[in-house]
């Protein structure tokens, strides 16, 4: 991994792992042995490579201490990926987090929100706006993330930086955690 930009100083994580697929989404579950070796249960940005090809990422939690990432169509392509095949990783930290990609409604109610809180969120730290994101994602029920929306603004509108009282080890993903899709496959 010698071509990667915002190396941390960290030991390269190095495992194999296979992808599988859940609904319409291809997922990789990372080995306990290597999921252990990161500094968070929570949310983990890294870099790295899958048999080879490069990726940037943000690691979910899976619930149960360890990690999971999806696999986009692209890199599923470039790196010859196939379910149910196994994987050669390598992983590692990044020191600066990438950019969440913004809901669209939270990202509305955003841009029109007093310009006291369009600069919190723009003061804050990448990882705190994934963790923004994260809160606002975890449910399907539209009406709770109506809620969650209108909540954010207001707490962001208070000072906060972060949202708070939720499980940040915790899998947040409607779809995968509500029907166990994270349990080991195998």
């Amino acid at each position: 991994m010698t071509a990667m930009s915002q190396h941390t100083g960290t030991s390269t994580i190095r495992f194999d792992a296979t992808p599988y697929t859940i609904d319409k989404w291809t997922i990789l579950r990372l080995p306990e042995r290597a999921s252990a070796k990161l500094p968070s249960r929570g949310q983990v940005a890294v870099q790295g490579a899958i048999n080879g090809h490069a990726f940037q990422t943000v690691l979910e939690p899976d619930g149960y201490f360890g990690h999971w990432m999806r696999i986009d169509r692209k890199l599923q392509r470039t790196a010859g990926l196939n379910t149910g095949a196994a994987a050669t990783l390598e992983i590692e930290l990044l020191k600066a987090w990438p950019e969440p990609t913004v809901p669209q409604d939270l990202e509305t109610a955003l841009a029109a929100a007093p310009q006291k809180i369009q600069t919190l969120w723009n003061g804050i730290t990448p990882m705190a706006r994934w963790e923004w994101v994260r809160w606002v994602n975890a449910t399907q029920n539209l009406e709770t993330r109506k809620r969650r929306v209108e909540v954010s603004i207001s707490k962001m509108n208070s000072g906060k930086r972060r949202p708070c009282c939720f499980n940040l080890a915790a899998c947040t993903d409607p779809n995968l955690s509500k029907n166990g899709g994270l349990i080991d496959p195998v």
